[in-house]
């Protein structure tokens, strides 16, 4: 079933060539579950054979941008699927022909950072709160160990990633991590006016300079996305403090490391 112009269990989508605007819907925190993640996969492939369409802004709908990835799919039995559908809804956004454009307000943290930063450019608005938390649940986030660095330098994203320190939508601009930073109730107009820029350009020159924009970075992110997740279903989810600090979040208490 076509999605233009529904609204389904966890996303939007408003089709009005020639942009295309997907909104995260799962409140309060639009986390990304497994149905967002198939939802937000059939959205981006129907999108992607539509050529009058040049542009797709992602933004969440409500207060949040997104939270993150769901904790709830940490299980044995889901960690695998889970992982695989999300880095390949990660992999459609780089390799989309359409200019791909995040709206970030509120949280963005984890899988939602890492689904904003891999959108071509990115607006937050000064008071969003960024980051990658997953260390304090024993964890690591696979797609920002690979590719932050790239945006932030290695310090920077070692100490995002190895801390999980929350920082400002000013402080995301400043480092890298966004495009640039507005203030509250601007994040609308400064899509918009990205928009109409974008739109006085040819929609096949884009798409091509897209390309070769990426074609380094894309050999070696592909490697490693492949290596991080691998380390992560065949080492990290076999610890201990992994499923300790899994269990910790579900069940609203602190973890009790044991260092294995």
């Amino acid at each position: 079933m076509p999605l233009s112009g529904a609204i389904t269990e966890r996303i939007s989508l408003e089709i009005a060539p020639p942009v295309a605007h997907i909104g995260l819907t799962n409140p309060p925190l639009n986390v990304i579950d497994i149905p967002m993640m198939e939802e937000l996969a059939r959205a981006l492939a129907e999108i992607e054979g539509r050529p009058d369409i040049f542009a797709i802004v992602v933004g969440g709908v409500g207060k949040a941008f997104s939270a993150g990835v769901d904790v709830a799919a940490h299980t044995p039995d889901t960690i695998e699927q889970m992982l695989q559908k999300f880095h390949s809804l990660i992999r459609a956004l780089l390799a989309s022909k359409k200019v791909t454009i995040a709206a970030v307000q509120g949280h963005c943290l984890g899988g939602g950072a890492e689904l904003a930063m891999v959108c071509d450019i990115v607006f937050t608005i000064e008071s969003a709160q960024w980051g990658f938390p997953e260390i304090k649940l024993g964890c690591y986030p696979p797609v920002a160990c690979t590719a932050l660095a790239a945006l932030v330098g290695q310090k920077r994203a070692a100490e995002l990633i190895l801390t999980g320190r929350t920082i400002s939508g000013t402080e995301a601009a400043q480092i890298g991590l966004s495009t640039r930073a507005v203030a509250d109730g601007q994040l609308e107009n400064a899509v918009s006016e990205c928009i109409q820029r974008l739109g006085q350009l040819s929609p096949a020159a884009l798409a091509i300079t897209k390309k070769a924009s990426y074609a380094w970075d894309a050999m070696h992110f592909d490697k490693g996305l492949a290596r991080a997740e691998k380390i992560y279903l065949e080492e990290l989810m076999k610890t201990a403090d992994a499923q300790e600090g899994i269990s910790a979040f579900m069940e609203k208490r602190e973890p009790k490391w044991s260092g294995m």
